[in-house]
Formats: C-alpha cells, structure tokens, sequence
C-alpha cells in the first residue's frame, strides 16, 4: 500500500470510534504494538528535537530504496502517534516521504484533540521523517 491508502486505512479505524476516550485507547494500544527499538538505537542522534517526551527515530534505506523507520517513546500516547507515522511512511520511497501531505492527522482530529506540546512534538516527528526521506532522495540522485 502507498502513503495515501495507508492514511484512508487509518481514517477508517479511527470512524469506527465515537469518542476521543475510545480513540486516545486505540492509540496507546497501537503503541503497544510498536516493534521494540534496540537499545543501541537510542542514541542522542535520534532523539526528536521538539518532543517534550523523549522519542527515538531510526530510519535506513533498503536495497530497493524503500526507507524503514523504527521508533519508540517514554509516553504512551506519544508512542501511538510514533506507531501511525511509522505505519503511514515506513517502506516507502524515499522521495515520497519527503513529499508526503499527511491529511490523516487532521481527517482523524488527531491535531485538535492534542495538548499545544504534543501538537508541536507530532510536527517534529513529521519534520524528522520526512527530512529523512529527503536525504534519502538525494543520495539516489
């Protein structure tokens, strides 16, 4: 699936929710699911610069050009919007990443529904990966 199928895919578990309580519980539980970021990977250099909490980002590039992200958080609910972003934009093309309109945030009212810290920490995560597939996309070139 591409970026944009994976994001109709999440706006349509997120429909299945009615209230805020119900969805803020689907993210920790996606969070929960996160494939565990080795220790060695949680260095300074991947540390978001932003995010109140302390979230880790890796990314590398397969043979195929297809960049993977692995990430992991102290907060849960931090950790649950790492688990969408990475499951939006992880073994995709670099150059689509990097250009990526991530509509599922606000089509979800995941922006609304966060504190002013959180909002900017979820922009920092995004910034960083699609940063990420930029650099990627010009080391092909």
């Amino acid at each position: 699936m591409n970026i944009n199928e994976k994001q109709d895919q999440i706006i349509e578990d997120f429909s299945a929710f009615e209230e805020w309580f119900d969805k803020y519980s689907y993210l920790i539980e996606l969070g929960n699911s996160l494939d565990i970021l080795p220790e060695e990977k949680k260095t300074e250099e991947n540390i978001i610069r932003g995010c109140q909490s302390r979230v880790w980002l890796d990314a590398e590039q397969k043979t195929d050009g297809n960049v993977i992200f692995k990430g992991d958080s102290d907060a849960v609910i931090v950790k649950g919007i790492l688990s969408l972003l990475i499951s939006v934009m992880s073994d995709q093309p670099a150059a689509d990443i990097a250009g990526a309109d991530l509509y599922f945030i606000e089509r979800i009212g995941l922006k609304e529904h966060l504190s002013p810290t959180r909002s900017n920490g979820l922009l920092a995560m995004v910034k960083q990966m699609k940063i990420y597939g930029l650099a990627y996309s010009q080391k092909n070139n």
